[in-house]
């Protein structure tokens, strides 16, 4: 899994070009999952920075020997790859900041955990963090680097909640329904990892990819965040998880059938969570009159690793494309820089919100649903969803795979997937 050329636009880009000429953008530090693009989206946005990649053992240890004034005369322009790996550079960056004002460097790093928490220490107020996710799919989109991305449906909502609610009465009027339907099959087939929308590869090739990059992940990325000697009760969950994406995440109920403490299985999902597997759901519970389940829901971030790890092409399930869906919405909100915090509702008599995002001004809420025809029941709950919550509930929608977009009851819309997302 080496450096490619292979490019789609980011819609992050103009933020970070943006970013990077003021005084908070002297150190820019990049993370995310590996493989999702870091090296190539910033030796592109600073072609002029010398790249410097701290995975070599031999070499990294004279980087961080060297002095600020040796950073200022030979590097003062950088990108430092998996820097993570020599926590004593973050010091020595530090040092060149806060000596010679004209410096700027960029850190990547893949462990959120062992980046940031150095981060953290060492250059609070000097640096902006930036994450870097798959694709979503109007990046898919895209077939060249310097291409504009769009916003999408979901997008547009969510920067103005207030105004109306705008949809075509079918998907198949969209001019531009087949490059958004055949990149939303890419992704639900595939995932939105960069290297996969090589179309070189065919898709046995994009599957080897995808197994490759799994035991990648637990090779390197796990044992460099938590120093497993053992990693089968990790992989067990792994699996567990892949198996119940979508699921409520009780601990007890995980930690007995997979052998583990509840302790080490709280601790082994904040390990998803760092290494951007994974997205933990926190349960919505203020309403006092409601008896809410308060167990939070996993996601998985990518339905192609997903897929790898459960050993398995297709066969879509309902949970996994709700999971599918939400890790869309997720990746969307945060490329497009949305403030929003997202959550899902249930209580103990069966009533269910697959997801809820808090805003300032309210909440909009999210039905999920794989059918491809949508009735009315499948908004019952958000009907009276308003009458539960803290705070005015802007919009409702069901997601679903039903080309037809229509008002269901006041206030509540069904979309197709494909074009509220595309």
């Amino acid at each position: 899994m080496a450096y490619t050329d292979i490019m789609k636009a980011r819609k992050i880009s103009a933020y970070v070009q943006h970013l990077s000429t003021g005084s908070l953008g002297r150190i820019l530090v990049f993370t995310g999952a590996r493989q999702t693009g870091k090296t190539t989206l910033t030796r592109e946005l600073f072609r002029p920075y010398t790249y410097l990649s701290i995975e070599d053992p031999v070499v990294r240890k004279s980087y961080a020997a060297l002095t600020a004034s040796q950073w200022n005369t030979l590097y003062p322009r950088a990108i430092l790859d998996e820097v993570q790996k020599e926590p004593l550079l973050v010091e020595s960056i530090k040092s060149a900041y806060d000596q010679f004002p004209e410096v700027r460097y960029i850190l990547l790093g893949s462990s959120q955990l062992l980046l940031l928490e150095k981060v953290r220490e060492s250059l609070a107020g000097r640096c902006s963090i930036i994450e870097l996710f798959p694709l979503t799919v109007p990046e898919l989109e895209t077939h060249s680097f310097t291409d504009e991305v769009p916003d999408s449906p979901f997008q547009r909502f969510m920067k103005n909640p207030s105004a109306p609610f705008e949809y075509l009465p079918s998907f198949m009027l969209d001019p531009h329904m087949a490059e958004k339907k055949q990149s939303f099959d890419f992704y639900r087939t595939f995932g939105g990892y960069p290297a996969l929308t090589n179309d070189s590869l065919t898709d046995d090739e994009r599957y080897v990819w995808l197994k490759n990059y799994t035991a990648t992940y637990l090779e390197h990325d796990i044992r460099d965040l938590a120093s497993f000697r053992d990693l089968d009760p990790f992989i067990k969950l792994q699996q567990y998880f892949a198996l119940h994406t979508g699921h409520i995440i009780n601990l007890s109920d995980v930690a007995t059938q997979i052998g583990l403490s509840s302790k080490t299985v709280q601790r082994y999902i904040r390990y998803f969570e760092l290494s951007y597997q994974a997205i933990v759901l926190k349960a919505w519970e203020r309403n006092g009159t409601k008896r809410l389940i308060h167990a939070p829901k996993i996601h998985y971030m990518d339905y192609g690793v997903l897929q790898s790890v459960l050993q398995k092409r297709g066969g879509m399930t309902g949970c996994e494309f709700e999971s599918l869906i939400i890790a869309e919405l997720y990746k969307q909100m945060k490329t497009a820089g949305i403030d929003g915090t997202m959550y899902h509702l249930r209580t103990y008599d069966g009533y269910e919100i697959d997801l809820l995002i808090e805003m300032q001004a309210g909440y909009a809420a999210f039905e999920i649903k794989m059918a491809e025809h949508v009735t009315d029941t499948d908004a019952r709950h958000l009907k009276t969803l308003g009458t539960v919550l803290d705070k005015p509930l802007l919009h409702s929608f069901v997601i679903s795979n039903d080309v037809n977009m229509r008002e269901l009851a006041s206030g509540v819309s069904a979309v197709n997937a494909a074009w509220m997302m595309g």
